[in-house]
């Protein structure tokens, strides 16, 4: 049996449009994201109407859903899970429901609603967030390991886990008698799954990826790990839950087994792919000529659920503990209304709780919300330091901005400052202490303060600070003027920057070494003012090249040169010519 053509024909445009699209962003310095949802709208049936089977490269879409689901659940682990499990229960459960509230009553009040009904269905379809879309931007920019980027997944899982419970209660909202017993049947699915989940993952999924590990078969390996990621996400979609919540689950079920680098290696080329035809499908959604007919109700309509949503997550994220930096980039992540929204939406449209034209209303402002959210992730940064800086707010802000855990001795001097205790930080802090170095140490994770609690070194207490680093109040207690050096691991770049314009301003002549997350960062970071920039790949191919050449002859004195000679050259003679040329 043979593919349709014509399937055959839209896949192939899908796929080669959207890497035209990414190339194009890409060169206009723009998130590749942008770039497929944009080719979407031109391709789809919209615009040019090039692509002539959307349905059909939108059930693809939904592979990419899971895959890129599946590889957050391997990267984040119980373990990481259990770190925002407060935030993920009680904050999500604040933040859907103040969002309900706050959309129905505001819908009731304007009219856009003509019933209770109609205004708690617009607030649930309003109060879900994209976690494809902020995955993805989060993974392009290397923050899904930073306190916001956790916080956001939190909330996304949860957001996504809610969404089963929304689809048993919406056939039923005018059926208050009923309404307890679809809600209770609900949280029983979700129970027994989350149960058959950590059965499977704790003592069949670890025999069977290891029985399938020792046929040393990398094909029938990704065959298996593919179709246990589907499997999963089928099985939920069957309970009536979200097959990325089904992906996510199934990712954690092998995040802590012995194979699970190898399964996260095998599906990324896959996640990728079939992800960019989820942000093409979502382009596909925009009918341009009704947003050219209704732009300024859509605009309108955009900024009052853009900005109403962050307003309605800064408090909350605030009221956990986090910092106004963290809580400003979280709810700039999450105002957009998420793709799940789409199938709510279209539940409204079969109950007749919307109109086909409020229904194509809300698709295209959706769509819209999409393509913004990279942008105003990009923003966030500098709105949190507009309103650190706002005169009527820097009273209310301050004991919340104040470092909350200190252990640092008012006479330390001569210390080496390490901002960040991450895998990079720990080690740099170890190989300090073992040559007999001072250390104080800046973190805003409470598991990795944890960390620095619980070792069990005899006589060594090492200082430490809780709070971001790049912020001046913290800044303050690190004695800055009197240390040696400062060595930023932070995995944040947007962190990274700031901290270093700021310590430089307090201290200029401070020798400062700064890790950068991508090729491109090398520079920005050496202009700052970095004294060295570390680049994590390109070091690990240096100590390869320096085992090689002492294999091949050469004296170590040499291949020392050599080596420091490159550094010093901030990597540009073994970069990629295409990024020597761009800098």
């Amino acid at each position: 049996m043979t593919a349709e053509p014509n399937f055959v024909l839209d896949l192939t445009l899908a796929l080669g449009a959207s890497a035209l699209g990414g190339y194009l962003a890409h060169r206009l310095k723009q998130p590749a994201l942008l770039g497929y949802l944009v080719t979407g709208l031109v391709i789809g049936p919209y615009g040019l109407g090039l692509q002539t089977d959307v349905e059909q490269i939108q059930a693809l879409a939904e592979v990419g859903i899971a895959f890129l689901l599946f590889t957050l659940g391997v990267e984040f682990s119980l373990r990481e899970l259990k770190r925002v499990r407060a935030i993920a229960l009680l904050g999500s459960f604040l933040q859907i429901g103040l969002t309900t509230l706050l959309v129905c009553g505001v819908s009731l009040l304007s009219g856009s609603a003509s019933s209770l009904l109609q205004g708690i269905f617009l607030g649930l379809v309003l109060s879900l967030s994209s976690t494809a879309v902020v995955l993805k931007t989060l993974t392009d920019r290397g923050e899904t390991s930073t306190v916001h980027g956790q916080v956001m997944l939190a909330l996304l899982i949860a957001q996504d886990l809610a969404l089963g419970l929304m689809m048993a209660i919406l056939p039923v909202l005018n059926q208050p008698e009923a309404l307890g017993r679809a809600l209770g049947l609900a949280l029983v699915k979700i129970l027994l799954f989350l149960a058959g989940a950590l059965v499977l993952g704790r003592w069949v999924v670890p025999r069977l990826m290891q029985h399938i590990a020792a046929t040393e078969s990398n094909e029938l390996f990704l065959l298996t790990v593919v179709a246990f990621c589907l499997g999963i996400a089928w099985v939920t979609s069957k309970l009536g839950l979200s097959i990325a919540m089904g992906a996510f689950v199934a990712g954690l079920m092998i995040s802590d087994i012995d194979y699970a680098d190898q399964a996260l290696g095998k599906i990324l080329p896959l996640r990728d792919t079939f992800a960019c035809l989820f942000f093409a499908s979502i382009g596909m959604l925009i009918d341009p000529s009704l947003v050219i007919s209704e732009l300024g109700r859509i605009l309108e309509l955009v900024t009052l659920i853009m900005v109403g949503k962050a307003l309605v997550i800064l408090p909350i994220v605030l009221g956990f503990g986090y910092s106004l930096r963290t809580a400003v980039k979280t709810s700039f992540g999450l105002n957009q209304i998420g793709e799940f929204s789409f199938v709510l939406a279209l539940v409204g449209l079969e109950m007749g709780l919307i109109s086909e034209q409020r229904y194509s209303l809300l698709l295209g402002t959706i769509a819209i919300s999409l393509m913004l959210t990279p942008l105003w992730i990009n923003l966030a940064p500098q709105a949190a330091d507009w309103l650190q800086a706002f005169p009527l707010l820097q009273r209310y802000l301050k004991p919340a901005q104040e470092p909350k855990l200190l252990s640092v001795p008012e006479d330390i001097s001569n210390h080496v400052i390490v901002a960040g205790y991450g895998q990079v930080g720990e080690v740099l802090v170890n190989v300090l202490l073992s040559r007999g170095y001072p250390v104080l140490v800046v973190e805003n994770s409470e598991t990795a303060v944890q960390r620095l609690r619980n070792r069990h070194i005899p006589l060594v207490q090492i200082p430490f600070i809780y709070g971001d680093a790049d912020n001046e109040m913290v800044l303050e207690k690190t004695h800055l003027e009197s240390a040696k050096a400062l060595a930023i691991t932070l995995p944040d770049p947007a962190s990274t920057r700031l901290l270093l314009q700021r310590a430089l301003a307090k201290a200029p002549h401070l020798d400062i070494i700064a890790r950068s997350q991508s090729n491109e960062e090398i520079d920005v970071l050496t202009q700052l003012g970095a004294r060295e920039v570390v680049q994590p790949e390109f070091e690990a191919a240096l100590e390869l090249g320096s085992h090689v050449l002492h294999t091949l002859g050469e004296k170590t004195l040499e291949v020392q040169s050599v080596l420091e000679w490159i550094r010093q050259d901030c990597y540009r003679s073994i970069r990629p010519l295409s990024q020597v040329g761009e800098t």
